[in-house]
């Protein structure tokens, strides 16, 4: 199962099978994380596209290509510093940028070793490549309008910093700022210094403190979301292929907030996968191209 077009800049195109394929091998990542986390008592949602998947196709959205999680900050934290002692880490690899790993990614990741899947951000760059699922951090909103828009600043430079990536879709003004800002700290060691103290500074309010919550790795838009603490406060589990998977307690609230109508299927023309891919192999791990 290699899928590769012969111009290796040209983003691939997935029939229904090559799609289905990738989704079920995000499955076998899922079923394993979960199996973990159970263990060793973590604490994660549905989020996104397959909390929508889960309410209103009991599984994936039939053009969704990845799997998202949210966790709650401690319980993020934990799950980095142990997984290399307790998982299978020949299979599953636990993925998040640091000083001397660079992933290009703001968020951990749990990702197969066995597979390659290359993104057009991730052409020659290190870190792992394959099939993955997401893990986003969960924090204590900050308790007044100035520290709260602070914490928003803070999860901008943390984001830009970490990624070293302009972020497209925000406009010229942003995009420019941007560059400049990455221009004028052309040293890597304190870029580093940079995005950890910013890291530090975005999630110092703890969710059993806070009245609200926020995600602050899902981008701008995201970031201004304030759900109430209670939306998170326990686990409700629904059915997802076949299996049943754990959604926030209050998911109908979160997913209005974030998506508004979540039930109505979109229009026809914005039923397609959001994730580019330049190559795949889900049979091979360590492809490059």
């Amino acid at each position: 199962m290699i899928y590769i077009n012969s111009d290796k800049d040209k983003i691939l195109e997935l029939n229904k099978e090559q799609l289905r394929s990738l989704q079920l091998k995000s499955l076998e990542i899922l079923i394993y994380f979960k199996k973990f986390c159970e263990e060793h008592d973590l604490t994660f949602y549905f989020c996104g596209g397959c909390c929508i998947g889960a309410l209103r196709h009991k599984g994936f959205i039939p053009w969704d290509d990845d799997i998202d999680v949210f966790m709650p900050r401690d319980d993020y934290e934990k799950l980095f510093k142990i997984w290399n002692k307790y998982a299978d880490t020949s299979k599953y690899s636990c993925n998040r940028t640091c000083e001397d790993n660079f992933m290009g990614n703001i968020m951990t990741t749990i990702c197969d070793n066995e597979t390659t899947v290359i993104r057009p951000w991730q052409k020659g760059k290190d870190g792992k490549k394959g099939v993955m699922i997401d893990v986003l951090p969960l924090d204590g909103c900050a308790p007044s309008g100035i520290k709260r828009k602070l914490q928003m600043i803070w999860s901008m430079i943390f984001s830009l910093y970490c990624s070293r990536m302009v972020p497209v879709n925000h406009g010229r003004l942003v995009s420019l700022i941007c560059k400049i800002l990455l221009g004028i700290v052309p040293s890597e060691r304190l870029k580093n210094k940079i995005w950890k103290y910013s890291e530090k500074q975005m999630s110092k309010y703890s969710i059993k403190n806070s009245k609200y919550v926020t995600e602050l790795c899902s981008g701008p838009k995201y970031m201004k979301n304030e759900y109430p603490r209670e939306i998170f406060d326990d686990v409700i589990y629904k059915e997802f292929e076949g299996l049943m998977m754990p959604l926030p307690i209050g998911y109908d609230k979160y997913l209005r907030m974030a998506f508004g109508n979540y039930i109505e299927l979109p229009p026809p023309e914005k039923r397609i996968p959001h994730h580019d891919i330049l190559y795949m192999d889900l049979e091979n791990g360590n492809r490059s191209i």
